[in-house]
């Protein structure tokens, strides 16, 4: 439960505090080993956070637009997340935190939310926002 409140500030931590207009932001943290992280940024004011922590885990957040902020996490072994945004002012986050979980989301529009998280082992989430003002949340606790 802890991990869960902690990934949401986190998520709503960046979300607030995104880049001022026209900068760009790309920050990442492995600390284990065959970690894998990418990105691409084209536009103005995307922010993207990624994390990581455990092992074999890999992300990529690609942002087409402005002011689009995407945060991954992830800790255990063997994590794969993906975030693609096309448009303006989207916010994607994920989670994770256990082993041998899938997350994509796809945000394709303008001021669309997307959440995340995932826990236990083997979870797989496939979020896909197409158009403007949609917000998913998902929490799953696979075991």
């Amino acid at each position: 439960m802890k991990r869960i409140v902690i990934t949401t500030a986190l998520a709503a931590i960046l979300t607030v505090s995104a880049a001022p207009a026209f900068a760009a932001g790309i920050f990442v943290n492995q600390v284990g080993f065959g970690n894998q992280a990418g990105g691409q940024q084209i536009g103005a004011g995307n922010t993207i956070g990624i994390g990581q922590n455990g092992v074999w885990n890999d992300a990529i957040v690609q942002q087409f637009g402005n002011g689009n902020t995407g945060a991954v996490g992830q800790q255990g072994f063997n994590n794969d997340a993906d975030v693609l945004q096309l448009g303006n002012g989207n916010a994607a986050g994920v989670g994770q935190f256990g082993n041998n979980h899938n997350a994509v989301l796809t945000q394709d529009g303008n001021g669309n939310v997307a959440a995340g998280v995932q826990v236990g082992n083997n979870c797989n989430a496939n979020v896909n926002q197409a158009g403007s003002g949609n917000v998913t949340a998902f929490v799953q606790a696979c075991p």
